[in-house]
């Protein structure tokens, strides 16, 4: 058995840490203070979010979702999704599958 684990941290903005990573999937850590912007991009992978604490709303294409403890979200593939509303400083899980990026599409020679 391995046991993964982030240190908290203060901090001003949202931050995403790592923690375990095999092909079929990715698991980390996603801490957004209260008022911070969350800058994510569409993730070419499914996306599941598991609220440990604090309080927001994850915005997506689709409609809206109240992200507080106890709560988990689900994010597909290629669709628009932000935390707004954060009221309090929201931590949570992110599991990414397969893992994150590996469904990216590599640049080709010429574009960034």
């Amino acid at each position: 058995m391995h046991q993964f684990q982030s240190a908290p941290t203060a901090q001003q903005e949202a931050v995403y840490t790592e923690l375990l990573r095999t092909p079929s999937m990715s698991v980390g850590t996603y801490v957004i203070p209260a008022g911070a912007d969350d800058p994510q991009c569409p993730h070419t992978e499914d996306e599941v979010y598991v609220i440990l604490g604090g309080r927001g709303v994850l915005r997506t294409e689709h409609g809206d979702g109240v992200a507080e403890p106890g709560v988990a979200l689900f994010v597909p593939a290629g669709e628009r999704h932000r935390f707004v509303e954060v009221t309090e400083t929201l931590s949570m899980y992110v599991v990414f599958a397969p893992a994150e990026g590996t469904r990216a599409v590599p640049a080709t020679r010429g574009e960034r």
